[in-house]
């Protein structure tokens, strides 16, 4: 979805009141205030397991930096995880018709962006997000699920269940 699509004034985030991502999805794409920009999507596109329309469009810029050389964030990979895994949520809004074809071409961007990364990533956070992204994106909601988590939890959920 183009940046400047007047749709995003309607759209609600994770707290399913009006939030228009634009300036945060700028700053990041400008590489100022990059971390505050997280801050702020992480706090408005998504809210224990809530998302909204907002968190939908915002996949198809996250997208776009992604595939641009921004790759290497791994606020990226995990935000588009995480919008990916609320949206099988029943009580989060359905996909409007107007965004599913742009969405799903962003997941496809985010998977080649991810595979691109991947080779040479070395953070662990950053693994895993993409890990999950490619999980998310090949149909595996749980594999993306445990991806997501670092080696000492994944370490820690194996104990529990006997198979250390």
């Amino acid at each position: 979805m183009d940046l400047a699509d007047g749709r995003w004034t309607g759209l609600s985030g994770g707290y399913r009141l009006p939030y228009d991502p634009r300036d945060a999805l700028r700053r990041i794409e400008a590489g100022a205030g990059v971390k505050e920009a997280w801050t702020e999507l992480w706090n408005e596109l998504h809210h224990q397991g809530d998302v909204g329309e907002a968190s939908y469009a915002a996949i198809t810029v996250l997208a776009r930096l992604g595939a641009g050389g921004a790759g290497d964030d791994w606020n990226l990979y995990a935000m588009a995880a995480a919008i990916e895994e609320a949206r099988s949520n029943k009580q989060n809004p359905v996909m409007p018709a107007w965004l599913a074809d742009d969405y799903a071409k962003a997941w496809s961007a985010l998977f080649e962006a991810g595979l691109e990364s991947l080779r040479g990533a070395q953070d662990e956070s950053l693994i895993n997000s993409i890990m999950a992204v490619l999980a998310a994106h090949k149909g595996q909601p749980m594999l993306a699920r445990m991806a997501i988590l670092n080696e000492e939890e994944r370490q820690a959920m194996l104990d529990e269940v006997g198979w250390a």
